[in-house]
């Protein structure tokens, strides 16, 4: 079957960071080419349904492959969508392949293919939080845009605490998400263009208290959806889609509120799973997923630093494996315990994913921004919980 052409350009206008969330946002499924300036071969990368599933590189191949091709930022790329038929040898999901990349590109654990490099890989650099991870969004939507707004550098967007209804999308420049502590401001993410600012609670009746403050790191443009539209959408969805996105969108408070907990050294994972059952091992195979009837599930993370607790949820939330809303947990890495009187009732992933699929695409991309802010945030709990191991390691030495 002849590969169809489908998008191409310079290293220099759309980076890899970039190419991989715009692929991911479409599903797309084929193979990205690059050609680097300063290298010999090009590198190969195998996308299915968003999701890169392995890469080589010379003779480098899966994960080591990709995370090479971060470093390759002059260059050209063109993307083929087709099947593919390879090994899968890519278990992260596209975010953390992203912010890894990223993160490691930054520390100097990858070569930059340039004219002139400096292998650092054998010097211990400390992992740093700084503002945390970027996410951008997929290609703005405009029809959805009513009207627009500007912020200057170093002014307040969202206030924590305040009541908002409505959504932005970010047009131009960077936000900083913040949690106000009594200890200080504690820096979560970083969002950009095509990421969203606003919360699915929006559309719940009695209105939605901000989690968090955002602020602008440069002047701002953001455009404000069509929030009564949006609404009538919502209101269409089944009971157990609108109780989907409800639950990912408590999830990510959660896990927002977890981080800071990790942050400020009063987080007790332990103590939490002490004495209950696990229905959702981190690394299995499980395929179900459940809504929580009545009673509580904790979601945990492994680390090399130690277990983390990401959420406490409750009636109404949903656990398991969705597979469509790529938020980097469970089953591949995170676990499920269960309080001993929980209630579970048994979801159709495939009827939700199909219901998921008829949405309009701004809907769909706010979802998926969610999940993808699921999937950063935990990244920020887990290097926040290696900064807090170090700093003990380096007391008790």
């Amino acid at each position: 079957m002849q590969s169809k052409f489908t998008l191409a350009g310079s290293l220099n206008f759309l980076n890899l960071a970039d190419l991989l969330q715009l692929l991911g946002s479409n599903s797309a499924t084929g193979i990205l080419r690059i050609v680097g300036k300063y290298s010999q071969h090009p590198g190969w990368i195998y996308v299915e349904k968003g999701n890169p599933v392995n890469a080589q590189n010379a003779d480098l191949k899966g994960m080591e492959a990709l995370n090479s091709l971060f470093g390759w930022t002059n260059g050209e790329f063109e993307f083929h969508e087709e099947p593919i038929s390879v090994e899968k040898n890519i278990r992260k999901n596209r975010m953390q392949v992203i912010l890894d990349g990223i993160r490691m590109l930054d520390d100097g654990l990858i070569e930059t293919a340039g004219p002139v490099s400096f292998d650092t890989t054998d010097v211990e650099r400390p992992q740093k939080v700084d503002d945390g991870p970027l996410v951008k969004g997929p290609l703005i939507d405009y029809m959805y845009v009513v009207d627009e707004e500007e912020f200057e550098k170093g002014e307040d967007i969202v206030i924590e605490g305040k009541h908002g209804s409505w959504i932005w999308v970010v047009l131009k420049g960077v936000i900083q998400i913040v949690k106000e502590t009594a200890q200080g401001s504690v820096n979560i993410l970083r969002i950009g263009d095509g990421a969203f600012l606003g919360s699915i609670a929006s559309f719940l009746m009695g209105g939605n208290v901000r989690s968090a403050t955002s602020v602008a790191l440069e002047d701002v443009q953001l455009g404000v959806l069509d929030s009564q539209r949006l609404f009538v959408e919502f209101a269409k969805m089944s009971p157990d889609l609108r109780g989907l996105l409800i639950s990912i969108d408590r999830r990510l408070k959660q896990i927002t509120d977890r981080s800071v907990d990790i942050f400020l050294d009063r987080d007790d994972p332990q103590a939490a799973v002490l004495n209950k059952n696990v229905l959702i091992r981190e690394g299995g195979n499980e395929e179900r997923a459940f809504k929580i009837t009545h009673g509580e599930a904790y979601v945990t993370h492994s680390t090399d630093s130690g277990i983390i607790l990401l959420a406490n949820l409750g009636k109404g939330d949903i656990v398991g494996n969705l597979p469509f809303i790529n938020m980097g947990l469970e089953p591949e890495s995170a676990s499920i315990y269960i309080s001993e009187d929980v209630g579970l009732s048994p979801l159709n992933p495939q009827t939700l994913r199909e219901e998921f699929e008829q949405l309009s695409p701004t809907f769909r991309n706010i979802i998926e921004n969610v999940a993808t802010n699921i999937s950063a945030t935990t990244m920020v709990a887990e290097m926040y919980k290696k900064q807090k191991a170090g700093k003990s390691t380096n007391i008790s030495s």
